[in-house]
């Protein structure tokens, strides 16, 4: 929390020096690509220095872990504008002005302008107020993690910002203006937007086969499986992730949201999930902002959640700001998720970012060329979880008996495919964009879900987004190494509307004729909704919860799980498409497997590939020998003998926590130590009865990491000592 700050409180700098970086960060983001000159775009680059960032980390973390005794008084994050930005921020928002020492802060570089030194922006920073009587406190923290500090000035009553060069020999100072001229309101800003009619033609779906469009909507990047961008990383780190991107034992990236817990005792955690459908903003920019945010919401309603209300989000812009109607569209999709959707949901956007230069331009051959990036929002929720153990995942239950599959269609029978994966893949683009037409029925949508999963009625649960019901039930087979036999009547049926027909008189014949089309609209549109798995004693109870929340008219028993592991649908009364799940499953994770080979060890590759083949493969089936729930340290830890112990670490580290932990349950005392601690005589090991030297990025993960921190305890006579009895 940013508390108050007396008059005095001294302002700090933490973390990493300052460097000539960064200086073209806000000019060059605002600027359109390929008009700038190529000094700004690299005089825009900043740095990326993870080991220091952990570094403060640690700093913060010892901080706020004193409780009531925190030195830091109001924290800030340092970003875009550098220590310009930051500095007069924190001390505004606690309605101070502050007096700066330009040279007080600490450089990479030699000969850096009072500009630069202000503004650079350098990351891995922050900046913050401690109180005078704490800096010794705050001193010892930093000595200890290897964190640089700096004492760059204070805050003071009269609401002037100063920041004093005491080596100009001219004795001007490079600022001092009043608060309010710097971050008051600025005035306001008058542009003149005009709309751009588009005359977009509908989708052809004359001719297109079902099982070509399967092939191509799972080849789709946008739709095919991810492994290559997730199994490249640490998926553990930590300790406390609940659920990551793979889901079941075949390990499938299917999941909706992220979960971790918050802490490693009890069953309260957090959750993220993202929405996007910038595709959708070529055709209806509103509608794509509006999308974004449900898709947001149907992924992170696979977590439980107490209300709709305890979701933030944060919204990322990009436009094309300047370019024809691009302003315009801007203008539409922030007043429809802002102004309008948002408020309506109960839901609060505190945060998020946006970049207005989003056009690149170059000459080819002395043609002048363009691409123009159609309004872009991508959402990001959060939201506290109320209890870790009952987040919802996509694979399918094929072990508890019957069980059916329920669509809970929010578009209502609408099925519009514009700008969809499976217009994309036809080459098409259509003039009918889905669209969020009922925040009521959002709210409905979440808290329902919310209620059944409390109830412990559903099995499983998968949004829809993109590639439509196809991707969306063939990812819960995939995830569950199960088939399914799905029934396209109700709707095909659902998706004619008397409008559709005008006078007509003959619908049977219609009907018939268009059936194909009605087919690919259910199958691909990606209006929002989920499916969810049910046992099928339960069905009625779960159809009469969802009427009590008013979506009985757009929920449907489509299907149900079959153990011949076959995708298969029926609509009057005969089979339209049957697919072996391993088939499609290698079709969807084609993508992934070429990529992977060509940057890993193909024979790894192609052995993970090949693995989809084996219908016998069990997945990971963990067999424990003894009773988890026996604590076999209890005996010893009731004689009231804890044996001390060292958790060693060194800077950069990420594994001390919960190793501790682990100690501190197995009946051990877990001291942490720092090498630092070691190397000034703070501790000493003849103290601890076992120490244990954790890994994991130290040194900056660097090769040779381990080599250095070993070298740091052979060539100190006093530790190589204490390590050698």
């Amino acid at each position: 929390h940013k508390n108050p700050l007396p008059a005095g409180s001294l302002l700090i700098q933490l973390g990493g020096p300052g460097m000539r970086i960064g200086m073209g960060g806000s000019a060059a983001s605002s600027m359109t690509t390929g008009s700038n000159t190529a000094d700004l775009d690299f005089d825009s680059v900043q740095r990326g220095n993870p080991e220091m960032e952990r570094r403060a980390q640690e700093v913060i973390n010892a901080c706020w872990g004193m409780g009531a005794g925190n030195p830091i008084l109001s924290i800030h994050d340092v970003g875009a504008g550098g220590l310009s930005n930051a500095f007069p921020e924190i001390t505004n928002d606690a309605g101070r002005g502050a007096i700066f020492d330009l040279r007080a802060l600490p450089l990479e570089e030699s000969g850096m302008a009072p500009r630069e030194i202000w503004s650079n922006e350098s990351q891995e920073r922050y900046v913050l107020a401690i109180a005078p009587l704490s800096l010794a406190l705050f001193e010892y923290l930093c000595q200890r993690e290897r964190c640089p500090f700096a004492v760059v000035g204070h805050a003071t009553e009269a609401r002037q910002l100063q920041v004093l060069d005491p080596q100009d020999p001219s004795g001007q100072q490079p600022v001092d203006m009043p608060m309010e001229v710097l971050l008051g309101k600025p005035p306001k800003m008058h542009r003149d937007a005009s709309h751009v009619v588009q005359n977009l033609p509908a989708l052809d779906l004359t001719s297109i086969d079902l099982l070509d469009a399967a092939q191509r909507v799972l080849r789709l990047p946008a739709v095919a499986d991810k492994s290559f961008l997730i199994t490249i990383g640490d998926r553990s780190v930590g300790a406390t992730t609940v659920r990551d991107q793979m889901v079941g034992p075949w390990q499938v990236p299917v999941a909706d949201c992220a979960v971790t817990a918050m802490g490693l005792e009890g069953t309260l955690g957090e959750a993220m999930a993202m929405g996007e459908r910038t595709p959708l903003a070529t055709i209806d920019a509103a509608a794509s902002g509006r999308m974004a945010v449900g898709e947001a919401l149907t992924n992170i309603a696979a977590a439980p959640i107490a209300q709709i209300g305890n979701i933030k989000l944060s919204a990322n812009w990009m436009a094309a700001c300047g370019q024809p109607g691009q302003d315009a569209a801007l203008y539409d999709t922030v007043r429809a998720v802002g102004m309008e959707l948002c408020p309506a949901l109960g839901i609060s956007i505190p945060v998020g970012k946006d970049s207005l230069s989003m056009r690149t331009t170059w000459s080819d051959a002395g043609t002048a060329k363009s691409v123009t990036s159609p309004v872009s929002l991508i959402v990001s929720a959060f939201a506290p979880v109320s209890d870790i153990r009952r987040v919802l995942t996509p694979q399918l239950r094929t072990d508890i008996g019957d069980t059916v599959l329920i669509l809970i269609d929010l578009g209502r029978g609408k099925n519009r495919l514009g700008a969809s994966a499976f217009a994309q893949v036809m080459q098409q683009l259509g003039n009918d964009a889905p669209d969020v037409d009922s925040a009521d029925d959002l709210r409905a949508f979440f808290a329902a879900i919310q209620e059944l999963n409390s109830a412990g009625q559903l099995l499983a649960y998968h949004d829809r987004s993109d590639g439509g019901l196809f991707v969306t039930l063939c990812e819960m087979a995939f995830a569950g190494h199960s088939g399914v036999s799905i029934n396209l009547d109700i709707l095909t049926l659902e998706s004619v509307h008397a409008a559709d027909w005008g006078d007509a008189k003959n619908w049977a014949t219609q009907v018939g004729e268009r059936r194909n089309d009605l087919t690919l609209r259910a199958l691909f549109n990606e209006e929002l909704g989920a499916v969810i798995q049910v046992r099928a004693a339960e069905k009625s109870l779960v159809m009469d919860v969802l009427r009590a929340h008013g979506l009985g008219a757009c929920s449907n028993i489509i299907g149900k799980p079959n153990p011949r592991g076959v995708i298969e649908f029926a609509r009057d009364a005969r089979e339209i498409f049957n697919q072996p799940r391993i088939v499609l499953q290698k079709l969807w994770s084609e993508t992934s497997w070429r990529i992977a080979r060509l940057r890993d060890n193909p024979d790894c590759a192609d052995a993970e590939y090949a693995r989809i083949d084996d219908l016998a493969d069990p997945g990971m089936t963990p067999v424990i020998t003894f009773d988890a729930r026996h604590d076999v340290a209890a005996p010893m830890i009731a004689t009231g003998v804890r044996p001390r112990v060292a958790i060693l670490r060194e800077q950069g580290v990420n594994s001390h926590v919960e190793t501790a932990y682990v100690m501190h349950r197995a009946g051990f005392t877990a001291v942490d130590v720092h090498m630092s601690d070691l190397i000034s005589g703070r501790a000493r090991l003849a103290d601890f009865q076992g120490v244990i030297a954790v890994g994991g990025f130290s040194y900056g993960d660097v090769l040779g990491a381990g080599e250095g921190w070993a070298k740091t305890i052979l060539f100190n006579a006093a530790l190589a000592e204490q390590f050698a009895v």
